[in-house]
């Protein structure tokens, strides 16, 4: 049975969450919370504690950003998947380096939603369409690196990709040309198998390159 804590600040959809969770035998939710605050203060208070915490980014007062942060700061081992309307690739990247485990959008299939509870709980990454192929097996490699060879420009590279640079500000701060910054992004592209920046910061977060908050 896998124990489910809820936080969003628009109950009707809340209610909507768990209502559909609660039709499957393997899910039950023992918590819901209205914002980050809230879901923070109940976990202290908890007997028993949740084992992923499905978090809106998007909530006032503590935003989910905030709230994944202070969770794996207190509770390491709860899962976090973020539930949002956003779909660009630094919120997905700013969720994972807060602690987020995976990341479902308000829109998707609610079937999905289920999916993403499952593989967070038992792989620890819910991976959608952000990364395929050989970017799983990285992902499950207990050291994460697979004997890849990275170069130490490549590296740097890698790990600014976890912020909220845009490739620009990226050359800028590496002192290189746009260009280059674009051969780097291909070449570790091929060598991990991926085609988005997030599947490049879930590899960098998951090898070690940068640490979650």
């Amino acid at each position: 049975m896998i124990k489910i804590a809820l936080a969003d600040d628009h109950a009707i959809l809340r209610k909507g969450v768990a209502e559909f969770l609660s039709k499957f035998d393997d899910l039950t939710v023992i918590m819901e919370a209205g914002d980050g605050h809230e879901l923070i203060t109940k976990l202290k208070a908890a007997d028993a504690l949740p084992d992923v915490c499905i978090v809106d980014i998007n909530m006032p007062g503590m935003n989910g950003y905030e709230t994944a942060a202070e969770i794996k700061k207190g509770w390491p081992d709860i899962k976090i998947l973020a539930l949002s309307m956003y779909d660009t690739e630094l919120n997905v990247i700013k969720m994972l380096r807060n602690g987020a485990n995976g990341y479902v959008l308000k829109d998707s299939d609610p079937e999905d939603l289920r999916v993403a509870i499952s593989k967070v709980h038992k792989d620890g990454f819910y991976h959608s369409e952000l990364v395929t192929g050989r970017m799983l097996n990285i992902l499950h490699d207990p050291d994460g690196k697979m004997n890849i060879e990275i170069n130490e420009r490549e590296l740097n590279f890698l790990g600014l990709c976890c912020s909220e640079l845009t490739y620009k500000e990226i050359a800028d701060q590496m002192c290189l040309s746009p260009r280059t910054i674009d051969g780097y992004r291909e070449s570790l592209f091929r060598k991990l198998h991926v085609t988005t920046r997030t599947g490049l910061a879930m590899y960098a977060i998951k090898a070690g390159v940068v640490s979650v908050k």
